[in-house]
């Protein structure tokens, strides 16, 4: 059970924090159509709720947060294992995942940036099961030991895989 100041808690809540605390992100949707049906505005629409908010956290957190301040973002399993009527998701946890290793040898001083990349989670089968059928799911305490890997550690640029 996370405490309510854990790294797991304060993910759940997906916030950003300053002040020397952990900076979080989980946020927005992405369209679930196939391909051909897709618009250029939906794909903008995915980019900008789920990896340009993502991206802004950390530009605008690298100028006020302090030196060792860690980032964390969330990414998943749909950047390396696609689903039909996906590609946006896919693209958006891609850009993510690219975006933690580029901007982990630009970021000031000692901070950091990780992502953790769950596939799905074994307490939102009942949601999201049919969509992830044949996907290993994973318990939702393995993916907070995750997030405490990326805060408490000293490892920066990685995706966390927890599959």
């Amino acid at each position: 059970m996370a405490t309510s100041d854990s790294p797991a808690r304060r993910s759940a809540h997906s916030c950003a924090m300053c002040g020397g605390k952990p900076a979080f992100r989980q946020a927005g949707s992405v369209p679930w159509r196939p391909l051909g049906e897709l618009t250029a505005q939906d794909v903008r629409d995915g980019l900008e709720g789920k990896a340009v908010s993502r991206i802004e956290l950390v530009r605008q957190g690298a100028a006020r947060l302090p030196a060792h301040a860690p980032y964390t973002l969330i990414t998943g399993i749909l950047a390396r294992e696609p689903l039909l009527t996906g590609s946006v998701a896919s693209l958006v946890n891609g850009a993510v995942e690219a975006f933690v290793k580029a901007a982990a040898i630009e970021l000031p001083g000692r901070q950091r940036i990780n992502a953790v990349s769950p596939t799905v989670f074994v307490e939102s089968l009942d949601a999201y099961g049919d969509t992830f059928a044949g996907f290993d799911a994973v318990p939702v305490a393995r993916a907070a030991h995750a997030y405490v890997t990326s805060v408490e550690g000293h490892r920066t640029g990685e995706v966390f895989r927890v599959e």
